[in-house]
């Protein structure tokens, strides 16, 4: 215990003991600069020196723009510039899946290589095929008791408004003898009215044209798109009288009946409708006589 204490007690004499620094003229030895210390001093303002150089480095790092210049750190714009930019991508993705459905759709109302789906008359929407068990839409002795008492309420109700059944309504195209029919299966997806020369087509209903220029097989073709999903193309026209991107009212007119087909030889319109992807017969819904 003696021992150690003794080594404590020179260190500690060590530490404390003072000495002086001196800057002498290489010259004449002339002393230019003293500066009493010991080595607890030294010790204290070195510690102290990189206490403060560790804060000072750590709060450039932390607080300020100047670490954007250190190898690894990414700038706060830069961050802003790539979040905005995968964002981007993603709607440009979304979009372009879209766009390229919407492409595949119209080429093949061009092409007409789509199956027949039997729609409503009323509603315009595709119906499926569905085996229905007869006995569940038999109604029970309660609804029937229920249908009575309220045909027996509106039996002399003279004031019930009507409502329409339909709110979409399209117009013929133009007014002409059908000379060849919708047939699904021969392939045949269109109405085929015979024309007089540049008579005028019209538009079955309000939208925009999505399509109007001359193909090899059918002449001048005009798609316009309408509410609800429904396309109506009109193919072997003369001349059109819109371009795409118009905006149209129903029957106003978009093109003119003309002979510029190499398959044809008389004058007539292909007049096709689509329902969400899906060929229907125009004659259900338009009367062109």
């Amino acid at each position: 215990m003696a021992k150690r204490s003794i080594k404590r007690k020179l260190l500690l004499r060590k530490l404390l003991n003072k000495r002086r620094l001196v800057i002498l003229n290489e010259d004449t030895f002339e002393e230019t600069f003293s500066l009493k210390l010991n080595l607890m001093n030294v010790f204290v303002v070195v510690t102290l020196s990189a206490i403060f150089l560790i804060g000072i480095t750590s709060y450039i790092i932390a607080f300020t723009p100047l670490r954007e210049y250190i190898p690894g750190y990414a700038s706060t714009e830069l961050k802003k510039n790539a979040l905005d930019l995968a964002i981007k991508s993603d709607s440009l993705e979304k979009s372009f899946k879209l766009n390229n459905i919407y492409i595949a759709s119209i080429k093949k109302v061009l092409a007409g290589d789509l199956e027949y789906a039997k729609l409503n008359k009323d509603s315009l929407k595709a119906t499926e095929k569905q085996v229905v068990d007869e006995k569940t839409l038999l109604a029970s002795s309660a609804e029937k008791e229920l249908r009575e008492k309220v045909i027996a309420e509106d039996k002399f109700n003279v004031f019930e408004t009507a409502k329409p059944k339909v709110n979409f309504v399209l117009f013929p195209p133009a007014q002409g003898v059908i000379i060849e029919k919708y047939h699904a299966k021969n392939n045949h997806l269109a109405v085929k009215i015979a024309l007089a020369n540049n008579t005028p087509i019209k538009s079955v209903a309000a939208g925009t044209i999505i399509f109007a220029d001359w193909t090899p097989s059918n002449g001048y073709v005009v798609i316009a798109r309408h509410q609800e999903g429904i396309l109506s193309v009109y193919k072997n026209a003369g001349s059109v009288t819109k371009k795409q991107g118009d905006t149209v009212k129903s029957g106003e007119v978009i093109a003119l009946t003309g002979n510029t087909s190499n398959q044809e030889t008389s004058i007539n319109l292909h007049f096709e409708l689509w329902k969400d992807g899906f060929p229907i017969d125009p004659t259900q819904f338009i009367n062109f006589n």
